[in-house]
């Protein structure tokens, strides 16, 4: 197998997309990452053929000089071969988070004694077990399920359906599911078959808390939020409609610095922090009433 050529430099965020067009002509695929906030971009390109340097430096030179800008340093090299399959198994490897073994169908040793099997494929739907906000997750739900009973669960925004599962497995009780994104629910779905939880986890496409099948059940014990930190502030009010008289909410999808914001929309509503968890620059917060 041939090997593809990348093809990468840095410029400032501003010109990065003048400088992206210009070398897009020369490439199959072309890329731009932000490497920090406020400094220079990635400029990423992809190619089947070698590309032509000389040209390339030499158009990348009269651009960065027509914008008064040092000519950028310029990187050509070959890409091996990627067996992807192996890679993607390699880029997921199973997961333990407390009692949480979370893998995907490609683990073929079984799960550990005295766990609780998740199996989530990688796929277009958020909730692999790799990120630290479903981690943190996890881990709450986890130490409520030893002293925490329940009647009724809502996942909102569940995604892959992971926390749903979890919840499903620990408590043995129903679960209801709801995301925005259809295309998520039909994941989540699928993950339910393959968890053998599909029997206790309904799962739902709807706009959050107006969906009417959240309506209907409500109020819940339980409600887990694995979303972002502005939705969590703007969403406060319907969560404390929803959950039910000291019942138990679990937060996440913020950075330790959202804290103060996602705590002060939930406080005005009557909540206060029981505990949280933080697993790197992400937090996850269990309130009650």
């Amino acid at each position: 197998m041939q090997p593809m050529w990348r093809v990468a430099f840095e410029v400032p965020e501003a010109m990065a997309p003048l400088f992206a067009e210009i070398v897009e002509p020369h490439m199959d695929a072309v890329a731009t990452f932000e490497l920090q906030e406020g400094g220079n971009w990635l400029i990423e390109g992809t190619s089947h053929a070698e590309p032509d340097g000389s040209r390339l430096s030499t158009k990348l030179a009269i651009l960065a000089a027509s914008l008064g800008l040092p000519e950028p340093a310029l990187t050509i090299e070959p890409i091996a071969p990627i067996d992807w399959v192996t890679q993607t198994y390699l880029s997921f490897p199973p997961i333990r988070v407390g009692r949480f073994f979370v893998h995907g169908s490609h683990h073929k040793t079984g799960v550990p004694a005295g766990c609780v099997g998740l199996q989530i494929e990688a796929a277009m739907a958020f909730g692999s077990g790799e990120h630290a906000t479903t981690q943190g997750c996890l881990k709450a739900l986890d130490d409520l399920s030893r002293s925490l009973p329940l009647g009724h669960a809502l996942d909102m925004g569940c995604g892959s359906g992971i926390l749903g599962f979890a919840i499903a497995r620990l408590w043995r009780m129903p679960v209801l599911g709801v995301d925005i994104d259809d295309l998520s629910v039909e994941i989540a779905a699928e993950n339910a078959v393959l968890n053998r939880v599909a029997h206790l986890v309904d799962l739902r496409a709807g706009n959050g808390y107006d969906t009417p099948e959240v309506r209907r059940r409500a109020p819940f014990d339980l409600i887990v939020a694995n979303i972002l930190a502005k939705p969590l502030a703007r969403m406060a009010p319907q969560l404390r409609r929803h959950l039910a008289p000291g019942g138990t909410a679990v937060l996440s999808g913020l950075l330790r610095r959202q804290e103060n914001m996602v705590l002060a929309a939930h406080r005005a509503q009557g909540l206060h922090l029981v505990r949280r968890y933080r697993i790197g620059d992400w937090s996850t917060l269990v309130l009650r009433p």
